[in-house]
């Protein structure tokens, strides 16, 4: 087993790796590269220090090498990253792998949910109902977004994630809004009482 084959891949590493892919970088302009394409969206580049991490963790692989490193009057030493061969190999495998296979990614809102009683209906209706309201906020920003992209010609495929993000927001909504009627209607409700008596009866019928 290589040291690729060990490196734990995340969102961030591959979208270095896919950066590079195209010509060499220095961090900077990688996490400017990666904001001008929206690519922030989907991968947290937010923290300079968490990117600087992720490339040494790609020279220690050997799926990036260091380019270059100089200095002018304007900026101080910066160091320019190259994807190398084992780096290109490692990003289109990663690529192939995180498009194939779904995965459970252990995301915050359905572990929220799995406790969502522990607010009770009106509290969850409130919460829902305020999800719903920031969803409806984000959708209206992707449509702009792909508009503006249709706008300007930009090939579909570069905007893919968008279409995604789309796709799922407006799944969410729907699926939210059904949720928060049925709360608003009684059809979905529970009591503390209810929830021992579930409780009571799944023991002893353990037992």
């Amino acid at each position: 087993m290589t040291t690729s084959d060990r490196f734990k891949r995340s969102p961030l590493a591959m979208a270095v790796l896919g950066i590079l892919h195209l010509e060499p970088m220095h961090p900077y302009a990688i996490q400017r590269r990666i904001k001008e394409w929206g690519k922030d969206k989907v991968v947290n580049v937010g923290q300079r220090a968490q990117l600087y991490k992720t490339i040494a963790r790609l020279q220690d692989a050997g799926l990036v090498a260091v380019r270059a490193t100089g200095r002018d009057q304007q900026y101080p030493e910066r160091t320019v990253y190259e994807i190398t061969e084992s780096g290109r190999a490692a990003c289109l495998a990663w690529i192939t792998d995180m498009v194939s296979t779904p995965r459970n990614e252990f995301p915050e809102f359905p572990a929220a949910l799995s406790f969502l009683m522990l607010l009770g209906p009106e509290g969850a209706r409130a919460e829902l109902e305020r999800r719903v309201n920031t969803l409806r906020a984000d959708l209206s920003e992707l449509e702009a977004g792909i508009s503006q992209a249709a706008r300007f010609g930009l090939p579909r495929v570069t905007m893919l994630e968008d279409e995604y993000r789309r796709a799922v927001t407006e799944a969410e909504i729907r699926w939210l809004d059904g949720v928060v009627a049925d709360l608003a209607a009684g059809s979905l409700g529970w009591s503390w009482e209810s929830l021992a008596r579930f409780r009571n009866q799944a023991v002893a019928s353990d037992g």
